[in-house]
């Protein structure tokens, strides 16, 4: 089979191919994207807006030389139901205040792009080796699975078998298109079990069209505005919830580079660089949360479409993102995307969290990492404790409050960093 690309990095597509190929791509982040604000408060009109945003502005940041789409970030679900509980009195609801975070967290990847553009990126990969990053990441989909399964089995607190069975179809169906279908299809998995779910809980009578009956056509999305705190312990608190997490979230921004490269046949490592990709995807999570989107990231979704499709023009990603953009102000289609039952949610987020805990197992396969050693074998079980736990540090009379998986990403950063035996890394990047 040939590896000769149907288009090119800038092939300009027919208008016919144009429209066919970024809805394409839209199918394949759609699901991924719109779950993520609806597992956590905010508004899937938002996060459909600032995907399409966050991307145009990551494509523009890396000179339209790195075909990616960004969508929502499933590692920061946890953090964001966290800070969306504090005010000043720790608890209201307040959803702005993962705005806050968010943002910082677009900074903290705008000066981390500054340090590899000065410095290489070496030490970042020695900073975070895969005995630190995989037992997070396992951290993050297993302490989300509580709450999968809590979506899928109760309907307002209470044990539902209709509701269950929803959930349990969607499961199913996600699971044979992962597994048994090929081509574009087994790209979207997400996407065509959620659509398998909806019809169902349709059929079994759990899905009420009074809303999309009463939305109009067009409306605008829900603006968020960041919630601003003059109380130092909830603005402390909202950083040490949300920000050590990028420590995952730069090593997967990383590894989908290095995947991408392989599959478009370019180093974007070395040209655009990447410090420009991390900027672009930085800059992207910053404005995303100026209107109330949730972190970005680069989707894994996109990069199978490419591989699979050989299609590798941005003119097709920006096409996508456009069209993400219009499709958040039609109001009956956001209406009938809010009547999707929990339980569907559910289902999709049990296959979807086993997912994510499962890579970080896959991740120390792939990386050989030696439990033989103990000193990978202690930061490992602390990580993994920790995190699961819901280990928790208060200082300064609960001012500063850092628990769950953030305070186990920041101990296993620290322990790779005192412990002996660790591996020095390099700072010289311009060698890769």
């Amino acid at each position: 089979m040939s590896n000769k690309p149907v288009l090119d990095i800038h092939d300009k597509p027919t208008p016919l191919q144009l429209a066919t190929l970024s809805f394409q791509h839209l199918f394949a982040m759609f699901g991924s994207t719109i779950l993520v604000p609806k597992l956590v408060g905010l508004d899937a009109a938002i996060a459909l807006l600032t995907s399409g945003i966050a991307t145009i502005i990551f494509l523009l940041i890396t000179q339209f030389k790195v075909p990616a789409y960004l969508g929502s970030s499933f590692a920061f679900i946890a953090p964001i139901i966290t800070v969306a509980s504090l005010d000043a009195s720790g608890v209201a609801v307040n959803p702005g205040n993962a705005m806050i975070g968010s943002m910082a967290v677009g900074i903290t990847y705008a000066l981390v792009s500054l340090l590899i553009w000065k410095a290489g990126y070496k030490w970042l990969m020695a900073l975070l080796p895969p005995i630190v990053v995989a037992p997070v990441i396992i951290v993050i989909g297993l302490g989300l699975a509580g709450t999968a399964v809590d979506m899928a089995m109760n309907v307002n607190g209470e044990y539902s078998v209709l509701h269950f069975s929803a959930a349990l179809v969607t499961l199913f169906a996600a699971i044979v298109f992962n597994v048994y279908f090929k081509n574009i299809l087994s790209a979207m998995p997400i996407l065509l079990g959620l659509i398998v779910g909806y019809l169902y809980s349709i059929v079994i009578g759990i899905v009420d069209f009074t809303a999309v009956k009463e939305a109009s056509w067009i409306e605008m999305p829900n603006f968020l505005i960041p919630g601003v705190h003059y109380e130092l312990n909830v603005t402390a608190t909202i950083l040490a919830a949300m920000l050590p997490i990028v420590i995952v979230t730069i090593s997967e921004h990383i590894g989908h580079q290095l995947v991408l490269g392989k599959v478009v046949n370019r180093n974007y490592i070395k040209d655009p660089g990447l410090h420009r990709s991390l900027l672009g995807d930085g800059l992207g999570t910053f404005v995303s949360a100026l209107i109330g989107g949730p972190p970005k990231t680069t989707y894994g979704e996109n990069i199978g479409v490419l591989a699979i499709t050989k299609v590798y023009s941005v003119y097709v990603i920006a096409g996508a993102a456009v069209v993400a953009m219009l499709i958040a102000f039609f109001g009956k289609v956001m209406a009938l995307i809010a009547t999707i039952p929990t339980a569907v949610l559910g289902g999709i987020s049990i296959l979807l969290f086993g997912i994510i805990a499962s890579s970080g197992l896959r991740m120390f396969v792939e990386s050989k990492v030696d439990f033989g050693n103990n000193r990978n074998m202690v930061i490992a079980s602390v990580i993994l404790v920790i995190g699961i736990g819901g280990a928790k540090l208060e200082l300064f009379d609960g001012a500063f409050v850092m628990s769950g998986m953030a305070l186990a990403a920041v101990v296993g950063v620290v322990l790779n960093l005192v412990l002996p035996g660790r591996e020095k890394g390099v700072t010289d990047a311009h060698d890769y």
